[in-house]
């Protein structure tokens, strides 16, 4: 599918619409008799931070932006109160829907995802199927949730990460059977700021302030040398680095995080209540940047830089967390 001129260009998460037809696996979903669907959200709000509302100044005209995202301009948004989970959905809780529900996720009924390139063995990268405008990631057979790197790998050790390799898709089936659902934009990025007022990062504008690591990014040079100096050169426990002031953690890096809102680029500058983004459209919004978000090419890991991609992308670096109404 060609890109108009209002979606945004892939550089972290290439797109998956280009993928063949599913092969036969099965039902995506399946509810045990007489369970009703959203049961799970009796549990409450657990492991989720109450956020009162109110308005905030989202966007920014920063000179280190891509004005071609929609970043700007700054306008000012009143959200109502919600509740948003502290950490992003983990390998762990996603294995707890599936085997609730025998849902399978459309990387597995496509039968391939894309893994980033640094990750694969040499047999694995010879021949793969990569995006023209980002090498660096290869179409893997047999890569998913619960085999991130593709066949040879699994998610041992791995419960406190980012579940990744989830569509749009399995996102909103998942939000169906946990009663929940995906924050929108303002909302992600009124809790991702936590308190701070046109800051760049959720612990304000310098990047390591004292030498100190606050996120998970690539470190080095993109995309042959990572050195890993955050401490990680793939996922991070959910719970990795210091929470920003409303608690939340890794809003910035580790994983792109899936929001509700179509994708768009005109915004306007009066102040709005509660938007949800455009009627429709063919990419959604992601945000908070990932592990391979570098400087040199996508530092879309500032708090009001944004992305997309199509409901039916996959990649092993794109999650997501839930909110729910107060």
């Amino acid at each position: 599918m060609a890109q108009s001129e209002a979606e945004p260009r892939s550089c972290c998460a290439p797109a998956g619409d280009a993928r063949v037809a599913p092969v036969a696996l099965g039902p995506s979903i399946r509810w045990e008799p007489g369970r009703v669907p959203g049961a799970v959200g009796a549990a409450g709000n657990e492991g989720m931070v109450l956020l009162k509302g109110g308005s905030f100044r989202m966007g920014t005209e920063d000179s280190d932006g891509f004005p071609e995202d929609g970043e700007g301009p700054v306008r000012e948004v009143a959200l109502s109160p919600f509740w948003i989970d502290a950490k992003a959905v983990t390998n762990e809780r996603f294995a707890r829907f599936v085997d609730a529900t025998g849902y399978v996720t459309e990387a597995e009924r496509f039968g391939w995802s894309y893994v980033f390139a640094g990750f694969l063995p040499a047999a694995l990268r010879r021949g793969a199927a990569r995006p023209a405008q980002t090498p660096w990631w290869c179409g893997v057979e047999g890569a998913h949730w619960r085999a991130p790197e593709g066949p040879h790998s699994g998610v041992d050790g791995r419960a406190d990460h980012p579940v990744v390799h989830v569509s749009h898709n399995d996102v909103l089936a998942y939000c169906r059977w946990a009663d929940v659902r995906l924050p929108t934009e303002a909302e992600w990025e009124y809790a991702a700021r936590g308190g701070l007022e046109q800051r760049r990062f959720p612990w304000g504008d310098e990047l390591t302030p004292g030498g100190e690591h606050r996120c998970n990014i690539w470190q080095g040079r993109f995309p042959t040398k990572n050195t890993a100096e955050d401490g990680y050169r793939g996922t991070a426990p959910v719970d990795a680095f210091e929470p920003n002031g409303f608690g939340l953690y890794n809003v910035s890096g580790n994983v792109w995080e899936w929001c509700a809102d179509w994708w768009g680029t005109e915004h306007g500058s009066r102040r709005r209540t509660d938007p949800k983004g455009p009627a429709r459209g063919t990419s959604r919004v992601m945000r908070g940047g990932s592990y391979l978000c570098h400087h040199s090419y996508c530092n879309r890991y500032r708090v009001a830089a944004r992305t997309a991609n199509t409901p039916d992308s996959s990649t092993g670096n794109l999650g997501f967390r839930c909110v729910r109404d107060a």
